[in-house]
């Protein structure tokens, strides 16, 4: 037997557990030792996002749809891992902000608004309670099927009504005492609760344990795993016919709706913006958080489809509520001490969910709906209290019991007669609102306070209209004719089928209008009005917040007089004297202030003021309250626009810095090589300079010694020296002219000459060179002439570099050389052609850099220097042509350059 007396020992025993570990959390914070600085910690926190409906509600939809229970866990999975960078972007601004809520998110990025914040804040209230309801329907019919124990008989909610004798009532006074102790303890200045998420952690790891414990019994079990449950599940045709795919249009739009909405919900559930956004200790956490959260979802859904077969095929379809399965399976098998654990998990998945919402939803009633209007009454006199923070902790306390009693409210009217998901499917479509404002804000500046007031009330309204009045309606709390033939009888406007679309289900119909309204209403309210100088001001902050990181402190757009002690007195009333002493000694070491000294006006310290009120009261309150403490003068929209032009020419300057660096990195490393290419240049040399002097060293030596050596052979050895003396003379020749067009004194010598005539000198001069190798040469020379302005011995350089190039590279067996001249309208052309091992294409950029030659790997380094086709280029480019190459690996090159017929008057010697 299982008494209920130890059903709430062990429950309260369990809930002491996570007391002690959310005090053992907070203290180890106030030291500065964080227990919840962990990704995988806070990943498992995010698990928060697994609630009542997952644990009980996913095997109820598997149960009536199959696999399309999965799109609640699809769209988180997507949003982690292909949407990380905007979350790393929505974390960053949080903790530069000191964003407290997403209705502060939302507020202060459209300039502070209160109106904005209050609007979002009420909308979230109104959204989630049906959400919360769900709890408290979870917990409650857990309860009371397990207090039946070891009977299983299906629950019914007819009958009269005492509040009294409500167990869902005390659920719900339960989960507020519990709420109010966790979450509202204390007032905290960053609006983290690390004790708080710690508990949380622990939970995921409870609930994610009792369902892979039912799981594994289910199907291990009470089947023979995987395979025989399978095989027992195809033999129904029912379960069959859930085993497969949807493939009408109607099913697709419908996983498509669900996928968006879990990805919007998972950002924009109050509860996931708390645990994701304002309570991460560190930014990089995100970056195992992508990966470690899909992998958690997947692990605690591979058991539902088994759960939901073999609920089915054990109680038959229809016969009990499926969403109890997990319970009632272990129930149905007597497995007292895995029906406990299933309870508590349950009840870890539902009060985890409850205590992070209504912490986040009573910050943000306090915050941004019930300071605002206290502070605006001046007959209250708050600025003249000493003691603040217990006022806010009274209202976020009073608004949690208000949000549950709401929850409760709803669960008796409408909650009973749904089933958990078509609940949180309500809640979803609800915040889902939000995301146009808030992901569209964060890159697009031009969005304005009136286009996401207006997206904001025009997709709640539809949202309303459409799922929230109909889901009264279907629990008889409004008339059936609003549903089935629209207001007043027009069919026109009929909920389900608003403007006669009626090709959707429910929840897909909602999305659809709400979110164009939504969208439309944004997107033209921010084009047809005009933001003020604060909205543009926090756009630029926000959209821009990586330019802008390290700047918010020193932000000049504050200006007026501020008298230190009253800004102090100020934050100890909320903050307390304790923590505001440390905080503000905090930032004078920071900025090096002694407060010795008057300090009367500081941007800088009024900003960071503010934003540390802002973690306690919100970002719009904090602004009236630092308002009512210094005399500002207001800033124009000009002198705003202005700071921010200056800001981003400042910005400006820095890119072209980094691009100078760039540049500078570029061309140190440019130096470098050329640096090595000319130690490899003097190498070459000495080695090319060393060669032909040890050649005519050595046969200079031979004759010297032996006088009377043959007259056969000392003409062999003399024209042996005389070829190498000339390939000396061509090396020192092409050293210093290098060193002269380097230094620019090369003694230019313009004259009228004819092309032809220097080409038939530079083939003479390279002709033994030609015969040496056995190349055969041939020359293609027009038969007119065209004159041209030019030196005729630095163009005869020219021609023989080109042609003592060709030679090196030619076929060593066949070797072939075709020189051409031709004359076009203005210029002519010079070409030098050779058969040899070609040049590839990422060698013809750099073929004319100087020191460098193109190393054939079967035929080494060729001799030479490296430097003639630099030479040429400089001698062609002087004479204001272009020379250039046309070659592929293996199929020789030719070299070719153009020379204008009427050249402009010659470059300056030192060009």
């Amino acid at each position: 037997m299982l008494e209920t007396e130890t059903v709430i020992f062990v429950s309260l025993c369990y809930i002491g557990v996570l007391f002690g570990i959310a005090y053992y959390g907070d203290k180890r914070a106030d030291i500065g030792r964080s227990i919840i600085s962990n990704p995988y910690i806070y990943a498992l926190s995010l698990a928060v996002y697994c609630t009542a409906w997952t644990f009980y509600g996913s095997v109820g939809r598997a149960a009536s749809a199959g696999p399309a229970f999965l799109t609640i866990y699809l769209g988180p999975t997507l949003m982690a891992t292909l949407g990380w960078l905007v979350l790393k972007k929505i974390v960053r601004i949080s903790k530069i902000h000191r964003i407290t809520s997403i209705a502060d998110f939302i507020g202060s990025r459209y300039g502070k608004s209160m109106t904005l914040a209050g609007v979002v804040t009420v909308i979230a209230v109104l959204g989630i309670i049906p959400y919360i309801s769900l709890q408290l329907k979870a917990i409650s019919t857990s309860f009371i099927m397990i207090h039946q124990y070891p009977s299983i008989k299906p629950l019914s909610y007819s009958g009269g009504f005492s509040i009294w004798s409500d167990t869902t009532f005390y659920v719900a006074l339960f989960l507020a005492v519990f709420a109010t102790l966790f979450g509202t303890r204390n007032l905290e200045a960053t609006e983290r609760h690390e004790g708080l998420v710690a508990a949380i952690a622990l939970e995921s790891i409870v609930k994610l344990v009792a369902f892979l414990a039912v799981g594994t019994f289910v199907t291990f079990f009470m089947f023979n795993g995987f395979g025989d449950l399978g095989q027992k599940a195809l033999a129904s045709p029912a379960l069959r016919l859930l085993m497969t795919l949807p493939t009408d249009a109607g099913a697709f739009s419908s996983w498509l709706a669900h996928i968006f909405l879990s990805m919007m919900a998972i950002v924009f559930l109050p509860r996931q913006f708390q645990v994701m956004v304002v309570e991460n200790v560190n930014e990089a956490h995100l970056n195992k958080a992508i990966w470690l959260f899909p992998l958690y979802l997947v692990a605690i859904n591979i058991f539902v489809l088994p759960v939901a077969f073999a609920g089915m095929l054990t109680f038959g379809i229809g016969g009990h509520d499926a969403d109890m399965f997990v319970l009632t399976l272990p129930m149905a098998h007597h497995q007292v001490y895995l029906t406990l654990l299933v309870f508590i998990g349950g009840m870890s998945a539902a009060t985890g969910m409850v205590i992070v919402e209504t912490v986040a939803l009573s910050t943000m009633i306090c915050n941004d709906l019930v300071m605002p209007v206290l502070l605006h009454m001046p007959s209250l006199k708050l600025a003249q209290r000493e003691d603040l923070s217990s006022i806010l902790l009274t209202i976020r306390r009073l608004s949690i019991i208000l949000v549950l009693l709401l929850g409760y409210t709803y669960f008796h009217f409408a909650g009973e007669y749904y089933t958990l998901v078509s609940i949180g499917l309500v809640s979803f479509a609800a915040v889902a609102q939000f995301a146009p404002a808030l992901l569209i804000g964060i890159f697009w500046k031009g969005g304005t306070r009136t286009g996401a007031l207006l997206g904001l009330v025009a997709g709640f309204l539809v949202w309303f209209y459409t799922l929230f009045l109909p889901s009264l309606a279907g629990a008889g709390l409004m008339p059936q004719d609003f549903l089935e033939y629209g207001p007043l009888g027009i069919a026109f406007l009929k909920p389900f089928e608003l403007f006669g679309l009626d090709v959707f289900d429910r929840i897909t119909h909602a999305v659809f209008w709400s979110m164009l309204a939504n969208v439309g209403c944004y997107l033209a309210g921010s084009l047809f009005s005009r933001p003020s100088a604060r909205e543009h001001t926090q756009a630029a902050m926000f959209v821009d917040v990586y330019r802008y990181m390290g700047r918010v402190h020193d932000s000049s757009v504050w200006r007026g007089t501020a008298y230190l002690p009253d800004l102090v007195s100020m934050l100890e009333r909320f903050l307390g004297k304790e923590r505001t002493e440390a905080a503000l000694d905090n930032y004078a070491m920071d900025y090096g202030i002694d407060w010795d000294q008057s300090l009367t006006r500081d941007p800088g310290l009024v900003n960071h003021i503010e934003k540390m009120l802002a973690g306690a009261i919100g970002s719009a309150s904090a602004r009236v309250m630092v308002a009512s403490m210094v005399k500002e003068e207001p800033l124009g929209i000009e002198e705003v626009m202005g700071i921010l032009d200056e800001t981003r020419q400042a910005i400006v300057y820095s890119h072209e810095l980094e691009r100078a660096t760039a540049e500078l990195r570029a061309a140190n490393q440019r130096l470098q090589e050329l640096d090595r290419m000319k130690d490899d240049f003097i190498s070459t040399v000495s080695h090319e300079l060393r060669t032909p002097l040890t050649a005519i060293r050595s046969l200079a030596e031979i004759l010297h010694d032996y006088p009377d050596t043959s007259p056969d052979r000392q003409r062999e050895f003399s024209g042996i020296i005389i070829r190498e003396t000339r390939r000396l003379t061509r090396l020192i020749t092409q050293v210093l002219d290098f060193q002269k067009l380097e230094s620019g004194r090369t003694p230019w010598n313009i004259n009228r000459l004819d092309l032809k005539d220097v080409v038939q000198e530079a083939v003479s001069a390279t002709g033994q060179l030609v015969d040496d190798r056995q190349i055969r040469m041939q020359v293609h020379l027009p038969e007119t002439s065209h004159p041209i302005q030019g030196d005729r011995d630095q163009l005869i350089q020219a021609m023989v570099n080109l042609i003592s190039n060709a030679v090196k590279f030619c076929d060593p067996e066949r070797g072939e050389i075709d020189i051409r001249l031709e004359y076009g309208d203005d210029r002519l052309i010079v070409s030098v052609t050779d058969n040899g091992i070609g040049i590839s294409e990422a060698d013809q950029i750099q073929i004319f850099d100087k020191f460098l030659q193109v190393v054939d790997p079967a035929r080494g380094r060729p001799p030479g220097t490296g430097l003639g086709l630099s030479i040429t280029r400089q001698i062609i480019q002087y004479h204001h042509g272009e020379l250039e190459v046309k070659s592929a690996p293996g199929k020789g090159a030719t070299f070719y350059f153009t020379l204008p017929l009427e050249p402009p008057p010659p470059m300056d010697a030192g060009a």
